[in-house]
């Protein structure tokens, strides 16, 4: 979905002179960081609106004639710089009038609030003054306030491009109950708990060699079979990535080593005698090849053919075209290989390289 940050002007993007009026192109100062900042959050896909009170403009205190060159002057110089608004909005009245579209008020934001296609979670509000955190409030959105003492430019830009990638899954059905915790940021010791010893161990694997903090438990129908546990908890899983990737932007996307003679190269992973290749795409199309066949049919409890199917659940929820092979005489190297391969591929597409959508189609 859509994201917008929204900017207050005056003590914002521009320093506030005592008398509260950039009515002169002498008092155009823009305040230290902003243009890197509004840089950065732009290219990590925020589209950029202004709202801004401007008291009594267009009245005898404050003619238009002197408050539009200067205005234009600003969005020239953020132009030149790469930072474009979408829209500015601006509201005229003075405090006494007391009227909805001035600041904390909403009325100048009818368009927005009745668009359910922007992200009300991922938005932000950016201002001077306690009712510019009010008029976040009043809209739904988180709210940043520039001062000494509270934020600057640059740790706003640092919190709204490196929010954690964090997300928690919950799914239940009539034969699981299954609680997914995933952080791509902080990998950490993985709690496992499926009620499927081998299978634990294997879900470690991923945690472990794609470098993510995971914690995944699973109440599932073993009873009557390891199926609905091995795929419900790949579906689980794959949600919860695809919630803690966000918008993708920055992402590497491809999990492939590339190579001079080999330009789409897989991670190839050994163990022992075995030999597990695979290659990750995390382009929002689930797409799943598997070329193997295991030497016996159950490696501790889980089944070797669930191996395959437990990443071709994976690629549904997750988005992902995966291409996995496996070669060997050792089921049990087999199957930890095809784990370990995969993870590693993981966290070569989790990681970030900047705030890029690395796509020609503008998403993933």
């Amino acid at each position: 979905m859509k994201k917008y940050l929204f900017v207050d002007r005056d003590g914002t993007l521009i320093a506030e002179p005592p008398d509260q009026q950039i009515d002169a192109y002498d008092k155009l100062a823009l305040l230290p960081g902003v243009i890197p900042a509004l840089r950065r959050c732009s290219e990590a896909g925020y589209e950029l609106v202004m709202v801004t009170n401007q008291d009594g403009l267009g009245t005898d205190s404050f003619p238009e004639a002197q408050f539009w060159g200067p205005h234009k002057l600003m969005l020239q110089i953020f132009e030149s710089q790469g930072v474009r608004f979408a829209d500015t909005l601006i509201d005229r009245s003075f405090p006494h009038e007391n009227l909805p579209t001035r600041k904390p008020g909403t009325g100048l934001m009818h368009s927005y609030l009745a668009d359910d296609g922007w992200s009300r979670r991922a938005s932000a509000m950016v201002g001077d003054r306690a009712t510019d955190l009010q008029f976040a409030a009043n809209i739904g959105v988180r709210g940043f306030q520039l001062g000494e003492g509270l934020y600057d430019w640059d740790e706003i830009a640092r919190v709204l491009c490196e929010a954690p990638r964090r997300a928690e899954v919950e799914r239940v059905t009539r034969e699981t109950r299954i609680r997914v915790r995933v952080d791509l940021d902080r990998p950490g010791a993985a709690t496992i708990a499926t009620g499927l010893g081998f299978f634990d161990h294997m879900l470690e694997q991923i945690a472990k060699h794609a470098g993510i903090g995971l914690s995944l438990e699973c109440a599932g129908d073993t009873h009557i079979d390891e199926h609905h546990t091995v795929e419900d908890c790949a579906l689980a899983l794959g949600q919860a990535l695809r919630q803690a990737l966000g918008d993708k932007r920055g992402i590497g996307r491809y999990g492939a080593a590339l190579e001079p003679a080999e330009a789409a190269a897989a991670i190839v992973l050994p163990m022992d005698e075995s030999l597990a290749r695979a290659a990750l795409d995390l382009s929002g199309r689930p797409y799943f090849v598997f070329d193997g066949s295991f030497p016996r049919e159950r490696v501790g409890e889980l089944p070797t053919e669930l191996v395959p199917h437990f990443f071709r659940s994976l690629c549904e929820t997750l988005g992902a075209n995966l291409h996995l092979a496996v070669r060997g005489d050792n089921a049990h190297h087999m199957v930890e290989g095809c784990f370990k391969a995969v993870a590693r591929a993981l966290r070569l597409a989790l990681r970030r390289e900047g705030a890029e959508l690395p796509s020609t189609k503008g998403m993933l």
